[in-house]
């Protein structure tokens, strides 16, 4: 059997792919997998990385709205589409799973040409225009909350890298402090604006740190990979601010912290709910507004809070976010909001998805 992923572009889009690849090989060793990419998405670097085949097909980028560049969309495709074909045919795909972006619509077209089964993962609450195109060509749609708009959905959550789905913070947090040279006997506050980390994030969490350490609140600041590590005077006997560029154990992070201050994107907070760790949510204040929508039904559990970007200030921080790191009570019950409203078997059930498709059109 041999499947095809198509979810290049950003992050979001391909660690539930590779997540979904990883599951898939656990049923089966033998399965063969290729990922569709560009050579401007970030795939390049992270399916090679995990051990997957890439085969890379030109970039089409995709309207957010309605356009000009809508209606010729069709046209500027048709290259890109014969090109996935090609791809398809020579591995005689069995399956077309796709997540969304630049490479998912040239597959689903790709995929409904070659007549093979067809399965939709969209991650964020609000769909973008590829899924919601390659949803009219399946019934095998899996969603990642509850109340989705698209057609013949399911709620499965969103599949996550296995170090994430199976951690227990309680039992790795002595370990996950003393690898960033935290106390685990202090409130913890992870900060961090994504892959890339933000501007707006880092700036307010500089201003506020030196309060929340005279507090008692220990910091581990992860500010991106391109930007400036701040200047730390840690005191003796202050709780620490550990600012660094990046941090590739996201699990080790997420055991050694109480709370998050964080972007909404999708994957983060499918991965905060499923471990638990409730957040202070600042959405990204641009885009459609799908981050705002990511992070409202957790909020609404009691599992994070939520702040626009332009009313998070240092001041915000110290009224909402310290008496929570205060309050043991609180975190236990936000934390417990959290896990209840996340999903940690969501690859499971997408591989279930897959085989049901396949299974479907073999018996069809």
């Amino acid at each position: 059997m041999h499947v095809v992923l198509a979810g290049g572009g950003t992050a979001g889009h391909i660690e539930p792919a590779l997540a979904l690849a990883d599951a898939l090989r656990r049923h089966d060793p033998t399965i063969g997998i290729t990922a569709l990419g560009t050579e401007r998405g970030l795939e390049t670097r992270l399916v090679p990385e995990r051990g997957y085949e890439l085969a890379l097909i030109p970039a089409v980028p995709l309207p957010r709205k309605p356009s000009a560049d809508l209606i010729t969309l069709p046209s500027r495709l048709r290259g890109t589409i014969k090109a996935t074909e090609r791809i398809m045919d020579e591995r005689k795909a069995d399956c077309l799973i796709g997540f969304g972006g630049y490479v998912a619509l040239p597959g689903y077209f790709a995929a409904r040409s070659l007549g093979v089964p067809i399965v939709v993962h969209e991650a964020n609450a609000r769909p973008g225009l590829a899924n919601k195109i390659g949803s009219r060509f399946t019934r095998h749609v899996a969603v990642s909350t509850p109340d989705s708009q698209l057609r013949n959905s399911r709620y499965v959550g969103i599949p996550l890298r296995r170090s994430i789905a199976t951690l227990d913070r309680g039992m790795m947090r002595g370990e996950a402090c003393h690898w960033f040279g935290l106390n685990p006997s202090l409130p913890t506050l992870l900060v961090t604006g994504g892959s890339q980390g933000a501007r707006r994030l880092n700036e307010v969490v500089q201003n506020v740190a030196p309060y929340l350490q005279r507090a008692g609140v220990q910091i581990l600041h992860v500010v991106g990979p391109r930007n400036e590590l701040p200047q730390v005077d840690n005191m003796p006997g202050m709780p620490p601010y550990i600012p660094v560029p990046y941090v590739d154990r996201m699990d080790l992070a997420y055991a050694a912290a109480d709370m998050m201050l964080c972007r909404a994107g999708a994957m983060t907070v499918a991965e905060l709910s499923a471990v638990g760790l409730p957040a202070a949510y600042v959405p990204l204040p641009i885009g459609n507004g799908e981050q705002r929508l990511n992070a409202q039904p957790v909020v609404k559990a009691g599992g994070g809070l939520l702040v626009d970007d332009a009313e998070l200030t240092p001041e915000w921080v110290r009224e909402h976010v310290l008496p929570v790191l205060g309050n043991r009570q609180r975190l236990h019950d936000m934390s417990r909001a959290a896990a209840e409203f996340g999903r940690r078997d969501a690859d499971e059930l997408l591989v279930g998805m897959v085989y049901e498709a396949i299974a479907a059109r073999r018996a069809a």
